[in-house]
């Protein structure tokens, strides 16, 4: 053994771990290193945060509030609850997650802080370094940035704009290997707004049963679908596929920054004992989520009246029908239709805008001469698109449309557009 004069330290210079050196945001990292600079005369408008509680035009159910309320002043959960929550709210949790097809047990749930944090739990009890998983493109950055900062390779399976954002399933089985540990799919989705149908789910399922893999299904957006749409969960329609589905109060419930969410378990054939045994062990890293909050989720399950919902996804509806519209008919532009979540994906005819060299550009640019702020397709591994967020106040929604008009307008100029001009400058 050294002696401990060689042990030490000569100096301040303090290492920091693989784990953090790895942990990348593309979001974060491509936002933070924009030129943001708007435009001096105008407000600015931002389509870019995934927060519904931003504008204070979705107001919270009382309900909601009340169940809180409830809680605190019980004087019951100040203290340390059990890391996978307690059982009155995981029962709850259960209740809410049933379906025709399938019955959720509190045996099944697993109370996280925040979605993200069932996310992490679920690729790290299924994947180890040097493994694989395979996720969404474009997708939320959040899961790449979680299986790589702990060494586990990202495989991106291409979604298909055309035909509503569903999965090129030959691409998927492609990417497959003996490395491969899960699947990671989600719908509705972030940043498409899709809502899978269930002939695609069940088309899903099928390849992940014949490749024997796993699904981790991010579902935070349930039952936030348009019209148009019917939600079906993969766990309700899988029938062999062993399913861990995460969700929470944060979309639905408009309650981000309380931070609970859950892990689902759909057993199949009983594939996920071992899996079991490890979400509980990872639970106990943090200890479960905020008592107070996991308190009220059974009177926020039960008491949150059907019409708040429904007010909710109709605005958000109506914004995306006004903003399709509008944007549909701006030159350059090319909008996917949503079918619910809280998104719209526009696709950029780059190649004919005036000096933009791509996605980032499109949008820093906009910032400057518009004032209006859209989350450029990099930030989800899908350049020459942009994203906006449809929660905003109906009234920002059209002003932004008019000076996204305005911005194209300016920069459009596709070929024909030119020998135009050209012809009428000579004569």
């Amino acid at each position: 053994m050294e002696p401990a004069a060689k042990r030490r330290r000569k100096d301040w210079s303090i290492p920091v771990s693989t784990i953090a050196k790895n942990t990348f945001n593309p979001i974060r990292s491509i936002v933070d290193s924009m030129k943001i600079t708007p435009h001096p005369e105008k407000d600015m408008i931002a389509l870019s945060i995934g927060d519904p509680t931003v504008f204070g035009n979705l107001p919270l159910d009382k309900n909601i509030e009340d169940a809180v309320i409830k809680s605190v002043k019980a004087g019951k959960y100040n203290g340390y609850n059990p890391s996978i929550g307690y059982e009155e709210s995981r029962a709850a949790v259960a209740e809410y997650s049933s379906t025709a097809e399938v019955t959720v047990t509190s045996k099944d749930v697993i109370l996280t802080n925040g979605c993200s944090s069932a996310l992490e739990m679920c690729i790290t009890v299924l994947a180890n370094a040097g493994s694989n998983i395979l996720l969404p493109r474009p997708g939320f950055s959040i899961y790449k940035t979680l299986a790589e900062a702990i060494g586990i390779e990202v495989r991106l399976y291409n979604l298909q704009p055309e035909k509503s954002w569903e999965i090129d399933l030959d691409h998927l089985r492609s990417l497959v290997d003996k490395k491969t540990a899960a699947i990671v799919v989600n719908s509705p989705s972030n940043p498409c707004g899709s809502v899978y149908s269930k002939k695609h789910i069940l088309d899903i399922l099928a390849v992940a049963e014949d490749c024997r893999l796993p699904i981790i299904s991010d579902e935070i957006y349930e039952h936030f679908v348009f019209s148009s749409s019917v939600y079906h969960s993969l766990g309700s329609l899988s029938k062999n596929v062993p399913i861990l589905s995460c969700s929470g109060l944060t979309k639905r419930f408009l309650v981000p920054g309380w931070r609970l969410g859950w892990i689902i378990i759909h057993d199949r054939n009983d594939s996920l004992e071992a899996v079991k045994k490890g979400l509980l062990s990872l639970s106990q890293r943090i200890l479960g989520p905020n008592s107070l909050v996991q308190a009220a989720v059974p009177d926020i399950l039960t008491k949150t009246p059907q019409t708040f919902f429904d007010d909710i996804i109709g605005y958000v509806e109506s914004n995306a029908e006004l903003f399709y519209k509008k944007v549909s008919k701006i030159p350059g532009l090319k909008p996917v239709k949503p079918n619910g979540a809280m998104y719209m994906m526009i696709g950029i005819d780059k190649d004919n805008f005036q000096g933009v060299r791509d996605d980032i550009d499109f949008t820093e640019k906009m910032v400057k001469e518009q004032s209006v702020f859209c989350l450029p397709g990099q930030c989800f591994q899908y350049p020459n698109f942009f994203r906006v967020v449809l929660t905003i106040p109906t009234a920002k929604l059209e002003e932004a449309c008019q000076r996204i008009t305005t911005f194209c307008k300016d920069h459009y100029k596709p070929p024909g557009k030119a020998k135009g001009r050209s012809k009428r400058q000579i004569h």
